[in-house]
């Protein structure tokens, strides 16, 4: 038997579908007009270079670990913004959105005069024979500075939604607050918490203007995917579109095993 076709929501009004359409275009053409760039007759070679390679893996590994930092980090902040209340709370959240306004480039710079050898705390950890700029941890920082809003905005959002009925449940029966925020919050939050882990994710696999400022440029060291296409631009423009095609079907990959489709009745 023939479904019948979807209609639009209640108050969906048709008009929508024209710009809708023209967004939509206005995403995926770029994509093709890349694809029809690439040198298919070369594309393997393009990609498998031992530079390729290590840029890749090192922009893999870094995003997991800075994701992870994200995980550490947000979690709290996200709680703390959608469960308390205290003074300073609008100052903290805009502190906390802060690097999703100013440019990469300037969160490179601020991570640079804070672990910098000449830094805040760059002297005091170079004393120590601690070195984080220009190193894989740079990248790792550099990364999760930038991804830690996406983190936060997401799960604080689902906490909102969520509201805190659950928590007073449970706090009404005797459970601790580490309790409730580990057997009740935590899971409920759940969807939220995974979409803001793929999003520092993604982000951290297409971050390039903190991680250049603050960890340069060595092969294996602090040469991720991005700098490696940025690099490849002014050297090999046919790799540098091969390797951006790359980059795009692993954050794609990303999102779709994060995020599954669902079946909708």
């Amino acid at each position: 038997m023939t479904r019948p076709a979807r209609s639009f929501a209640i108050g969906t009004p048709g008009w929508v579908i024209v710009p809708a359409g023209i967004g939509l275009a206005f995403v995926v053409l770029p994509l093709v007009a890349m694809l029809v760039r690439i040198d298919w007759g070369h594309f393997g070679s393009l990609i498998s270079s031992s530079a390729a390679l290590d840029a890749l893996s090192l922009s893999l590994r870094t995003s997991a670990a800075s994701t992870l930092l994200c995980l550490f980090l947000g979690v709290p902040m996200a709680t703390l913004l959608a469960r308390a209340r205290f003074p300073g709370q609008t100052a903290f959240r805009a502190v906390v959105l802060l690097p999703l306004v100013v440019p990469p480039v300037v969160s490179g710079i601020a991570l640079l005069y804070t672990f910098g050898r000449r830094g805040l705390l760059g002297g005091t950890l170079d004393a120590l024979g601690i070195e984080v700029a220009f190193t894989t941890v740079a990248v790792v920082l550099a990364q999760a500075f930038v991804s830690l809003p996406f983190l936060v905005l997401a799960l604080e959002g689902s906490l909102r939604t969520l509201g805190g009925a659950h928590e007073v449940v449970a706090a009404s029966l005797g459970a601790s607050p580490t309790t409730t925020f580990r057997r009740i919050t935590l899971p409920l939050a759940l969807p939220g918490l995974l979409s803001g882990a793929v999003l520092a994710f993604a982000r951290s696999l297409g971050e390039f203007g903190a991680t250049i400022t603050f960890a340069g440029s060595l092969q294996g060291t602090t040469t991720t995917m991005p700098i490696q296409i940025y690099l490849e631009r002014l050297s090999d423009p046919d790799a540098a579109v091969a390797l951006s095609l790359v980059l795009v079907v692993v954050a794609v990959a990303v999102i779709v095993v994060a995020r599954p489709g669902r079946t909708v009745a």
